[in-house]
């Protein structure tokens, strides 16, 4: 089977937000005001925006019946205007074929979504929600709701490290196989997330404990678990002087690969931030780890 019927057969089985608020109603209003849930929205000229805007916003529209085009010009929230999208070397835009055999602009819907995506006489893409929500990461809820039990219905928490990190990667990019030559050197890659944890002494040591969700809540928006997080493992930090600010400051640093963007670092780790071989992207030593 194809990518493309894959991917409009994957979300067979959903039954929509509303069913899982009608039980999990706290968390599907906390869930429904994060960046997740604005992931895809349409703008008011009617073209789709991709993002939240918490950091930018780039704009997707059909191209005639068999294509779809990506805005060359992102809003970008420092400025509160427009620059290059990320990747793109002329507003012109890149087209992408609707059925290209890599679903290119189809993952890219769907990843923005959740649901059934559905397309019109026109050949249209059409997402059952907008933005990410519940059952992205639970999964299709339609028999839960029908018979709510605790087999028929994805739990991450109940996933090892790395399959709920995998889970997250199916959007956020998937960690490097073995044997994958990976750019660490390409600030771009640094907003890939798992790409970069999966490389920490902290994930690798962990004993299939640390993951995504070890310091963000997937049903809200805020800062990360702080310092106490790492001190479960790091009781007794070996600094040379009294350090200020929190543990990810200097351990996982901010890298900005662009100058309206900005995203943290997240290959934990011993890193050398100023002078001579000052490098954000990959630790000049790993941390302990458990």
């Amino acid at each position: 089977m194809t990518p493309v019927a894959l991917l409009l057969l994957a979300a067979q089985g959903f039954s929509g937000t509303a069913s899982c608020a009608a039980c999990h109603g706290g968390i599907a209003r906390n869930q429904a005001r994060t960046r997740h849930a604005g992931a895809l929205a349409r703008a008011a000229d009617g073209r789709w925006a991709f993002g939240a805007g918490a950091q930018a916003i780039t704009y997707v529209s059909q191209a005639g019946e068999d294509a779809y085009l990506e805005h060359g010009l992102s809003w970008y929230r420092k400025t509160g205007g427009l620059a290059l999208t990320p990747g793109h070397g002329h507003p012109a835009g890149v087209t992408y074929p609707t059925f290209a055999p890599d679903a290119a602009i189809l993952r890219c819907f769907q990843c923005h979504s959740t649901g059934t995506l559905r397309l019109t006489e026109k050949r249209e893409i059409l997402p059952a929600e907008p933005g990410v929500h519940c059952e992205s990461c639970h999964g299709a809820g339609g028999a839960h709701a029908a018979r709510p039990a605790p087999g028929n219905i994805v739990s991450p928490k109940r996933l090892s490290a790395a399959a709920l990190n995998d889970l997250c990667g199916a959007c956020h990019r998937m960690p490097p196989a073995a044997g994958v030559a990976t750019n660490f050197e390409n600030p771009w890659n640094v907003r890939h997330q798992p790409v970069y944890f999966s490389q920490s002494a902290c994930f690798l040591q962990s004993g299939g404990a640390l993951s995504c969700i070890s310091c963000h809540d997937p049903h809200q928006d805020g800062a990360p678990a702080g310092d106490s997080k790492c001190r479960q493992c790091h009781a007794e930090p070996k600094h040379a002087a009294p350090r200020p600010g929190a543990c990810t400051g200097c351990h996982m640093p901010a890298v900005s690969p662009s100058p309206w963007l900005r995203f943290t670092n997240h290959w934990i780790g011993v890193y050398r931030l100023e002078g001579p071989g000052a490098n954000r992207l990959r630790p000049a030593a790993q941390g302990r780890g458990r």
